[in-house]
């Protein structure tokens, strides 16, 4: 596995990172934050004319097939300046999902259509907020016209903005997905910590889905969303760990300006010892983001290449990266927030700082697909269930 970019990825990093300052500055992540989609709208057309949406969808599907390496290096910049666009959903929960899932027909239709500018995201959790396979908000029916569905699902990603929506339900004969119109569907904004971040609440009560949008081609279902999510994962801590440098990169460059008795605060030992936790927190949640992301593209799909011990391992290894990345990220964000506030005094509270766009998306981050106390249960499962299959 190797961890260092080559020189196409740096030149990616490089122009992600030059192109995304000009484009999406400060103010216009205030102006979306506020009610103001339209520069979103546009942004999201930039990201297009880029051919980023289709960055790790296949070339016969339509996309620039390329890794779900290059795509992290796009999400980390695009965390970095708090991305008001569905970019993270589309690409980490939607085109996954459709990968995983949808048969050569079905992925050549959804994917090259996202390739295009076609936007979506995946619905999974209830009220509870359970980010889990076995525990879908929706049911699925066998009906005369295809698949009836019925109930609510929470805290969707973009779910009131985009034009598909991949829903994981539970049926008498086991976990389905479908593909849903989101121009048919009942979709309600829910409050967030993150003005420039759109969560929904869906309702697909009354709703009919014809075979062709159900995603069945995978062997085992639970198994391929579950390879899914591992992108998902990887996608959210990727992007908060963006959020995170951006941060930091602030508070460098305030304590380096701000004087007191006559020195700047960089200085003073204790402004250094927090500045140093936080590059640490942020470095350790970005080389697991990168793992996972390198971890994923070594196996691409893993489920459709056959079965055997081996497979198992590399699904086990995917999702234990992924898990790990998001508990990382969580951790980072935790830390980074609170020294961040702190060190840039009573303005880091303020509205009129820029600091608070960039800690709302690293704390949301936190929140969506599991928090970090959440994934270190699992990692801590997944670890003794290991231990416990070597003893038998």
């Amino acid at each position: 596995m190797d961890f260092e970019f080559d020189e196409d990825q740096l030149e990616l990093q490089r122009t992600a990172a030059e192109i995304l300052d000009k484009e999406c500055p400060p103010s216009l992540i205030r102006a979306v934050g506020t009610g103001d989609d339209t520069l979103g709208e546009a942004l999201w057309a930039t990201l297009t004319s880029l051919d980023w949406p289709g960055l790790a969808i296949g070339a016969d599907d339509g996309g620039v097939g390329a890794s779900v390496v290059e795509l992290a290096i796009v999400l980390e910049q695009l965390g970095r300046v708090a991305d008001p666009t569905p970019f993270l959903a589309t690409t980490t929960q939607f085109v996954p999902i459709v990968t995983a899932c949808g048969d050569a027909a079905q992925r050549q239709r959804f994917l090259g259509a996202v390739a295009s500018g076609v936007t979506g995201t995946l619905a999974l959790a209830g009220s509870a907020g359970r980010w889990e396979v076995d525990a879908p908000a929706v049911t699925a029916e066998r009906s005369s016209d295809g698949w009836s569905l019925s109930g609510t699902a929470s805290f969707v990603l973009d779910g009131d903005r985009v034009d598909e929506i991949a829903v994981l339900t539970r049926s008498a004969a086991g976990p389905q997905v479908f593909v849903v119109p989101a121009a048919g569907i009942a979709a309600r904004r829910l409050p967030a910590l993150d003005g420039a971040l759109h969560l929904a609440e869906v309702t697909f009560d009354g709703v009919t889905i014809g075979d062709d949008r159900h995603l069945a081609a995978a062997p085992d279902t639970a198994a391929a969303v579950t390879a899914a999510l591992d992108v998902a994962l990887m996608g959210v801590a990727m992007s908060t760990v963006g959020a995170c440098q951006r941060a930091l990169d602030m508070v460098l460059d305030y304590v380096k300006e701000r004087e007191q008795f006559g020195v700047p605060i960089g200085s003073f030992q204790a402004v250094k010892h927090k500045a140093v936790d936080m590059y640490l927190a942020i470095e350790r949640a970005k080389a697991l983001a990168y793992f996972a992301a390198l971890t994923i593209a070594e196996g691409e799909v893993p489920q459709r290449s056959g079965g055997g011990r081996a497979h198992q391992e590399s699904n086990s290894q995917r999702t234990l990266a992924a898990a790990m990345a998001k508990a990382a990220a969580g951790e980072a964000q935790r830390l980074v927030v609170r020294h961040a506030i702190q060190l840039f005094g009573g303005i880091g509270f303020t509205w009129e700082n820029d600091l608070h766009l960039y800690l709302r998306r690293a704390k949301a981050g936190e929140l969506i697909l599991g928090s970090a106390a959440q994934h270190r249960d699992r990692i801590a499962r997944g670890a003794l269930a290991h231990a416990g299959a070597g003893r038998g």
